[in-house]
């Protein structure tokens, strides 16, 4: 088997530095599959797809190679400052674990500090680190929260997610755009003021 890998070499790419013999392992079985499913692979069209199928699932799956929690730094909180830290409409795209089909949408993700803080772009670093596996929706809000309230010991934290499921657009009960809403919520959101001054943020364009 023949691999190019000329587009998994650029600089950020998560499959820059793949190993080659692990993507041809991959795509044995991907090609197993397709054989199976009765598709003719002399197709030009499906002539390379399961080589193009085992680099993408190595991408999706990057975060699972990357650890069990991601490597961000965090600051002393020099300033004191005591509000609200909120980053919204974080895109993600994520695989559900029970069909390996896309799910994708937006995180909003807030924090209030304590005695340190993080860099606004490793808040949606952290999403992508968590969404880029094997995914639950409910699980995935839960480990971005989880993570804030360990890593930084803040007054509270809080995570909405609202995403798109293929698994329930294009198959089963088929019901294209809907939905789906998750929260995960530590410390001073529990208090209904603070979760309210969340859902404003939210609202505001």
């Amino acid at each position: 088997m023949t691999l190019d890998l000329e587009s998994a070499t650029s600089a950020g790419d998560p499959l820059a530095g793949a190993d080659p013999a692990r993507i041809a392992r991959i795509a044995v079985h991907v090609r197993a599959m397709l054989e199976e499913l009765g598709l003719d692979l002399s197709d030009p069209n499906l002539r390379e797809t399961d080589v193009r199928v085992a680099k993408m699932y190595l991408e999706m799956f990057h975060g699972v190679l990357e650890g069990v929690v991601p490597d961000v730094k965090t600051f002393p909180n020099e300033e004191g400052y005591s509000a609200m830290v909120m980053e919204k409409e974080i895109p993600f795209y994520s695989l559900c674990a029970h069909h390996l089909v896309p799910f994708y949408g937006h995180a909003h993700v807030a924090y209030i500090p304590r005695d340190r803080i993080i860099g606004l772009s490793k808040l949606a670093r952290t999403v992508e680190f968590y969404a880029k596996r094997p995914q639950l929706q409910e699980r995935l809000t839960e480990q971005v929260v989880t993570f804030l309230q360990d890593r930084l010991d803040p007054l509270g934290a809080m995570v909405v997610i609202e995403a798109r499921h293929l698994c329930v657009e294009m198959r089963g009960v088929k019901k294209p755009g809907a939905i789906t809403v998750t929260s995960a919520i530590r410390g001073s959101f529990y208090r209904k003021e603070v979760r309210e001054e969340f859902l404003d943020l939210l609202r505001r364009s």
